[in-house]
C-alpha cells in the first residue's frame, strides 16, 4: 500500500482533495481484479496535479472513483476519498448526485458526449447552474454568460442560444469547462481534456485550465497520459503504472531528475527541442493484464535495473529528494542517469 506521507499538499492550507490506499476491484467469473492497487494522493487549492500514464495505468479509473462513477461491476474495495475534509467514497448514490457538479466538477475527453445535442448550450448551462445554485432563471442565464465569457466564449450573449454542433471542437470543450464550473466547485477532475483537440486548441485549453486554477483557487486533478501536456500545465505530477503510483513530485524536478526508471522511459520517449538525442527511448514489452499482474514490482519484466529482489518484493512509495518513488534500485539508477 501506498501509505506514506505524502509531500506538499500544494497551495492553501490542507487537501481539497485527499486520496488514501484507494483499493479498486473488478469482481468477474474467474476471480477478483485489483486495478487500483493502495492508490494515495493529495490536491492542494489553486493546485494542478497531472495523473499521467500508459493506457491501462488506472489513472482514468481513479478520477472515476473520485466523481463517484466506476462502471459496475467496478467497486471501491477500501480506502477512503475524502474532498475538502468529508468522506465521500461511502456516500449514498443521491447523495452523491448532489455532490457531483456543486463540490466536484468533471471534464471529459470528448465534449460531444457530455454535451446534450438537442438541447442548446445555454438550456443545459441555466440548467446545471440552477441545479446547484439557488437563482432564478434570469439569474443563471446572466451568470451562463458571464461563464461563457470567462473560458473565452466570444459574443456570449448570441451563442448562448445555439447548440453543440454549431460549434468547433474546442469551443465545445470550452462549454464544458463553463459546465465543471457552473455549480462552482472545489475541485474539478479532467479526464483527458485535451486529446480530441489539435495542438493550438491543446494549448489554449491548458492555459485555461491554468488561469481557471489561479483564479478561482480551484483544485485540479488533470488525467491524461500525454507527457508534455503535464509539462505546460501542473504543478505536480504522479506517475501511474499497472494501477500503482510509482513516482510523485514537482513537475520540474520529475522532468529534470526522474527517478523511477519507468519515469525516465517515459521523459526519454519525448522529443526534445533544447537537448539532441540521437535515439529516442523505448521501453520494451507491455503493461501486464490484471489477470497475469507479476510478483514483487510489476514494472520489473521491463526495466534493465531490475534484480532479485524486484521480482519477489513489492517496493513501498517512499521519500526520495523533493518526491517519492516506489523502486528499490534508485541509487543504481541515479548512477546511470548520471553516467
Amino acid at each position: 500500500m501506498n501509505a506514506a506521507p505524502l509531500p506538499n499538499d500544494g497551495p492553501g492550507t490542507g487537501p481539497v482533495l485527499d486520496i488514501r490506499d484507494l483499493v479498486v476491484e473488478f469482481p468477474t467469473r474467474h476471480g477478483v481484479l485489483t486495478a487500483i492497487r493502495g492508490v494515495s494522493v493529495t490536491v492542494g487549492r489553486g493546485e494542478i496535479l497531472g495523473i499521467v500514464g500508459e493506457s491501462g495505468a488506472g489513472k482514468s479509473l481513479t478520477g472515476a472513483a473520485v466523481i463517484g462513477l466506476l462502471e459496475p461491476p467496478g467497486r471501491i474495495a477500501s480506502g477512503e476519498i475524502r474532498v475538502g475534509g468529508r468522506r465521500i467514497d461511502n456516500l449514498p448514490k443521491s447523495d452523491m448526485m448532489a455532490l457531483r457538479g456543486k463540490t466536484i466538477g468533471a471534464i471529459f475527453q470528448d465534449p460531444l458526449t457530455s454535451l446534450n445535442p438537442l438541447l442548446t448550450v445555454g438550456d443545459q448551462l441555466v440548467e446545471t447552474i440552477r441545479c446547484h445554485l439557488p437563482l432564478s432563471r434570469a439569474e443563471a442565464a446572466r451568470r451562463a454568460i458571464d461563464l461563457l465569457n470567462e473560458v473565452g466564449i466570444p459574443s456570449a450573449e448570441l451563442r448562448l442560444q445555439q447548440y453543440p454542433h454549431q460549434f468547433s471542437g474546442g469551443m465545445r470543450q470550452r462549454v464544458v469547462i463553463a459546465l465543471a464550473l457552473a455549480g462552482e466547485p472545489d475541485l474539478v477532475v479532467a479526464d483527458e481534456p485535451t486529446t480530441a483537440l489539435d495542438i493550438s486548441i491543446q494549448a489554449q485549453i491548458t492555459a485555461l485550465l491554468k488561469r481557471i486554477c489561479r483564479d478561482r483557487g480551484t483544485a485540479v486533478m488533470l488525467v491524461t497520459h500525454d507527457m508534455g501536456v503535464i509539462v505546460e500545465t501542473a504543478d505536480r505530477v504522479a506517475v501511474m503504472y499497472a494501477g500503482r503510483i510509482v513516482e510523485i513530485g514537482p513537475v520540474d524536478d520529475i522532468i529534470r531528475r526522474p527517478q523511477h526508471p519507468y519515469t525516465r522511459g517515459l521523459i526519454g520517449s519525448i522529443p526534445s527541442l533544447v537537448t539532441r538525442r540521437e535515439r529516442l527511448v523505448q521501453i520494451d514489452g507491455a503493461m501486464p493484464r490484471l489477470n497475469s499482474m507479476p510478483p514483487g514490482c510489476a514494472f520489473h519484466p521491463r526495466c534493465v535495473l531490475a534484480d532479485t529482489r524486484c521480482r519477489t518484493d513489492l517496493p513501498p512509495l517512499q521519500k526520495n529528494g523533493s518526491g517519492m518513488a516506489a523502486c528499490w534500485n534508485l541509487a543504481a539508477g541515479n548512477a546511470v542517469e548520471a553516467a
